[in-house]
């Protein structure tokens, strides 16, 4: 039964993982953004520099996901301020990556699992997706 857990939990990582890849093809620009601060103005910050790009190259020509890792994970949180924010850039086609290793390091400090945004996808690790992402022609960016 555990072995058919842990499975099944991979599977749906697998799933996750593979609809973020699913992203824009055809875009001309790819952009991977990175939040891994704490801070309330870094979070707003990186929503800023999100939309600043879609506007200047218009939401079917550019492909951006935002890899939360660390304490910056606290922005994909359901309670987050930023929630209405992230709506609004999902339905322009921003993605959002949730670190499951800090998922799990939270948890452990908290004594219980953070409610994360429905818009956010889980990812093994943050780190990871952003190789992945870069390997895929993607470019950093870390405001």
């Amino acid at each position: 039964m555990k072995k058919l857990l842990i499975f099944t939990g991979l599977l749906i990582c697998m799933f996750s993982t593979q609809q973020l890849l699913a992203a824009k093809p055809f875009a001309d620009e790819k952009v991977v953004l990175q939040i891994s601060d704490p801070d309330p103005s870094k979070q707003t910050q990186v929503l800023n520099v999100a939309s600043n790009v879609i506007k200047h190259y218009g939401p079917d020509k550019v492909d951006v996901e935002i890899v939360a890792f660390g304490p910056g994970l606290r922005l994909l949180f359901k309670d987050n301020n930023n929630s209405s924010r992230i709506d609004g850039l999902n339905q322009n086609g921003v993605r959002f990556a949730a670190c499951q290793n800090t998922v799990k390091k939270m948890t452990a400090l908290l004594g219980e699992k953070p409610e994360l945004h429905a818009n956010a996808t889980p990812v093994p690790a943050g780190v990871v997706r952003i190789i992945e992402l870069q390997n895929q022609g993607y470019k950093l960016i870390k405001p």
